[in-house]
């Protein structure tokens, strides 16, 4: 008798085992159907809007669009207000998504020269991401500018603070007052560095990029302190280390040193010596 039903049981869980794998590739179709499909918010116009139009908060809307339409380039409803007042470059229809690249950007109207104060000047030096601080330098930032160069007399690596306590005024094309949120992400890096200086330090910095290289330090914006009496650096400071010792007990006495433990954070300033 059982060898007689063997057959029909192995056909049996064969067929239960092929109607298993079925299931689980239909529900696996189903489910790669739907991805994509999740509805997520996007800022559409409520109106046909013509070329030209400065677009208002009564001219959009909100809409659910299939999150698999929307990419970086279209406006999310949080950012509704970078486009509000701004001007459109193409025609759009009524339900349309906006996209950052159909506004005009801030940046596109702007002329540097607007910011640069009376008998002061804009200087642009080259600055990538290493010699402005890991690219942390923005626009309104106040910055110190140190230059390495060959001693003449010695022939020496000597580096110096050049200028203290200077106003960036444009990392790239972009200004304090550009709205970012209008330019493509990757045009929002910068390789240049524009900074507010007197005539008579710019000449210092265009004979210093002739000779040397330079490099921005970033400040506190609400340390505005210079000192006095500069040092330098040499490579003989650097290998005897007496500069170095005497740096180090400065800094203790300057900078607040932040201490954790576990799970609590003690915030003190070593005592000066």
């Amino acid at each position: 008798m059982l060898k007689g039903k063997t057959p029909l049981l192995v056909a049996l869980v064969l067929g239960l085992t092929a109607g298993a794998f079925a299931w689980l590739g239909i529900m696996k179709e189903k489910s790669d159907a739907r991805r994509g499909w999740n509805l997520v918010p996007v800022v559409v116009a409520g109106q046909d809007i013509s070329e030209g139009t400065v677009v208002t908060f009564d001219m959009i809307q909100q809409r659910q669009v299939p999150e698999q339409f929307v990419t970086s380039s279209v406006v999310k409803p949080d950012s509704a207000s970078y486009v509000a007042n701004q001007k459109i470059l193409v025609p759009v229809q009524a339900g349309d998504p906006l996209l950052w690249t159909q506004f005009e950007t801030t940046k596109a109207a702007e002329r540097l020269s607007t910011k640069v104060q009376k008998k002061a000047r804009a200087i642009t030096i080259d600055a990538g991401k290493t010699t402005a601080v890991g690219g942390w330098v923005r626009p309104n930032d106040h910055v110190d500018v140190i230059g390495t160069f060959k001693d003449p007399q010695t022939n020496e690596s000597v580096a110096v603070t050049l200028l203290q306590n200077v106003i960036v005024l444009a990392t790239g094309k972009i200004t304090g007052t550009t709205n970012v949120n209008l330019i493509p992400e990757n045009q929002r890096e910068y390789n240049s560095v524009s900074l507010l200086v007197i005539p008579e330090e710019a000449e210092i910095l265009t004979l210093a990029t002739d000779l040397g290289s330079l490099i921005l330090s970033l400040r506190n914006e609400d340390d505005v302190d210079v000192l006095e009496e500069r040092g330098r650096a040499t490579i003989n400071t650097l290998l005897s280390g007496e500069r170095t010792r005497v740096l180090q007990q400065k800094r203790f006495s300057t900078i607040q040193v932040i201490r954790g433990s576990g799970t609590t954070t003690d915030k003190t300033a070593v005592p000066e010596h």
